[in-house]
């Protein structure tokens, strides 16, 4: 039997866990780090529990896998308000719609809550495999287990010790904003004295200057810088960047003042510059630089009120300058 350690496919789970996957599925690969207890997380994620002894990290995505028997667990985290939906809707019946027969589902006491446990047979095209699936809200997180195993079950992980592996399943407050950092293919040298606001794990990060996480809260500084694959022709390269400015939080009046190619990295890349209004009326100016490589470029906006904006100018130039492929 082939292990399923690819990225999970509709087979794998039901319908109502295969939304929650797309946020996950990009932390494969990534080391681990010891959290509070016993409990290990992978970086980046809020969730974590004490695998069994022959378990190491996964390679190809967020939990632990032992390959010579063949058995996995993997971590999805929701947020907190997906419990209630997911405890109505983890039905039997919608299981063996998804081709499981459920041996038994039951409830789950863990550590300060109780989740939702359901033990189920599926068979795969690699063969049939035996899984427990737990739903829990733990904190202020709604945590996704899968624990999969071959059927029959390898001797040496009897269902006692999956249930201790399970009921060790914790949560921890927030991630550093240091670990989060490792989630992207690209090192911040210097994020210039602005806040995390989010990651968006292989892809993208987004910084600010104020309190406000919304890109259109234009009364502070924003930063996204953001890895796509692909890139122009060179010679299209600036219909390319004008055309790039199309996909900002809408602003009204907005005018490109200067468009021009430039090297930022040793490597070619393009500048445009704009002015416009927010919603409300008032001025902000905007700054977007794309930096290209070999089969893939980075996009690096700026967006300040334009009160604030040769400060915000110098420290957005310090972020773009301090950018290194990971």
């Amino acid at each position: 039997m082939e292990p399923h350690i690819g990225p999970m496919n509709p087979t794998a789970l039901p319908a109502w866990l295969l939304r929650s996957v797309v946020a996950a599925a990009m932390l494969a690969s990534l080391p681990l780090v010891a959290g509070a207890a016993e409990a290990v997380f992978p970086i980046g994620s809020r969730i974590g529990l004490a695998p069994p002894p022959a378990m190491k990290p996964a390679t190809s995505f967020p939990g632990f896998e032992d390959n010579q028997s063949r058995v996995f667990v993997r971590l999805v985290a929701l947020p907190g308000a997906a419990y209630a939906e997911i405890e109505r809707t983890m039905t039997s019946e919608a299981l063996k719609k998804q081709g499981m027969t459920v041996e038994k589902r039951e409830p789950m006491v863990l550590v300060n809550t109780k989740g939702i446990l359901a033990v189920v047979r599926q068979d795969t095209t690699g063969g049939r495999i035996r899984k427990w699936l737990l739903v829990a809200p733990v904190g202020d997180v709604t945590a996704l287990v899968s624990l999969e195993t071959p059927f029959p079950v390898p001797g040496s992980y009897p269902d006692a010790l999956i249930r201790t592996t399970l009921t060790s399943l914790a949560a921890r407050p927030t991630v550093p904003p240091d670990e989060q950092l490792t989630l992207v293919p690209f090192r911040l040298g210097d994020i210039s004295g602005m806040r995390l606001v989010r990651v968006v794990p292989g892809v993208a990060v987004q910084l600010t200057d104020g309190p406000k996480d919304a890109l259109d809260a234009t009364e502070q500084p924003h930063m996204v810088i953001a890895a796509s694959a692909g890139g122009p022709d060179p010679r299209d390269r600036d219909q390319f960047a004008r055309n790039a400015m199309s996909g900002l939080p809408p602003f009204k009046e907005l005018r490109i003042t200067s468009s021009e190619p430039m090297r930022l990295g040793g490597q070619p890349g393009y500048e445009v510059r704009a002015e416009a209004k927010d919603q409300s009326g008032a001025a902000v100016d905007i700054v977007q630089w794309l930096r290209f490589g070999t089969g893939a470029y980075l996009r690096i906006v700026g967006i300040a009120p334009k009160e604030r904006w040769a400060e915000s100018f110098t420290r957005f130039r310090a972020v773009r300058d301090g950018l290194e492929p990971r």
